[in-house]
């Protein structure tokens, strides 16, 4: 099993220096990947976490840290569709790629907040038909000709939400046939597209984690039924951390999975790779000392330092 990190792009350590530097730091101790994340608005009154009231642009952030890293895979967990059109994204998604050198990993999900669809135009309805015609549209323009032949083809695609008329979008990215395209989302509708249609499916900062090999199963179940195979499907787990003392579940009362003493936190990686994970990304800028905008910076990187260094994977 594979273990990223959770690039700086909340709060207070989310400033230019330590995106350079942490993405260089996980680089170089050893991690696989690291990931962004998208928040466009937080609205008046909400109680949400500390972690989304200050964040950088997923994408943006990704193309910085391409110039920064050089081996590393850069992931995005993730970019809601119904914000933004699928040639608009084909288009970053294949620059963040080129810039890379073929290291993205795009992570895509339908939204739920209602004021973030009211603040980008997006519709609600139908969400689940219009993800399937997106993914389709990224894919077709990734891959012109009638049979993805590439190079000399076009890129046409005609469905009942979106249009890509003859034409091709240059230039292509290096990962072929485009980069991996992971799907997040807990209902199992979304799992079960995750398995029918996309290379990977990815958990929420919210998923109860003692459950996921039952949720793998959904996952792994649709992805055969498709024929498809099964083995191939990627399972990535968002890793909130919470270092120190043990975080317990509101409606169980039972510790939270990645809680407690670092022992107790590999221990839990480690079960979760027995469950049918095979990626885990430690992310914290849900840790309220590090990805509030209101703690202190130094303090900030000071705890995030020592946590990346403590859980760094073994070589």
């Amino acid at each position: 099993m594979q273990i990223g990190f959770g690039a700086p792009i909340s709060g207070a350590w989310a400033t230019p220096g330590d995106l350079a530097s942490f993405g260089a730091r996980a680089e170089e101790a050893g991690y696989a990947s690291l990931w962004t994340f998208q928040r466009l608005l937080i609205p008046e009154g909400s109680r949400m976490e500390p972690v989304y009231r200050s964040t950088l642009d997923p994408l943006v952030a990704l193309g910085f840290l391409a110039g920064k890293t050089s081996r590393i895979r850069l992931g995005v967990a993730l970019i809601n569709m119904p914000f933004v059109s699928p040639a608009y994204l084909a288009k970053q998604a294949t620059t963040a790629d080129v810039l890379s050198g073929g290291r993205l990993d795009l992570g895509l999900g339908i939204g739920w907040m209602p004021e973030e669809f009211e603040l980008t135009g997006a519709s609600m309805a139908r969400r689940g038909a219009r993800a399937e015609e997106f993914i389709e549209v990224l894919r077709a323009l990734w891959n012109p000709g009638p049979d993805g032949s590439g190079p000399g083809g076009l890129s046409r695609y005609d469905g009942d939400f979106y249009t890509v008329p003859a034409g091709r979008q240059d230039p292509g990215p290096v990962q072929r046939p485009g980069p991996p395209i992971l799907l997040g989302g807990m209902s199992r509708a979304a799992m079960e597209r995750a398995g029918q249609m996309a290379d990977g499916w990815m958990t929420s900062s919210r998923a109860d984690l003692s459950r996921i090999r039952d949720d793998i199963k959904v996952v792994r179940t649709a992805a055969a039924d498709a024929g498809r195979d099964s083995g191939e499907i990627r399972i990535i787990c968002r890793g909130v951390v919470r270092a120190g003392a043990e975080a317990r579940s509101p409606e169980t009362g039972e510790r939270l999975l990645l809680s407690g003493g670092y022992a107790q936190i590999r221990a839990d990686t480690a079960w979760l790779g027995e469950q049918g994970v095979t990626e885990v990304f430690y992310d914290l800028n849900w840790d309220p000392l590090i990805g509030s905008p209101d703690v202190d910076h130094t303090a900030a990187t000071a705890r995030a330092g020592e946590i990346m260094a403590a859980l760094a994977p073994a070589r």
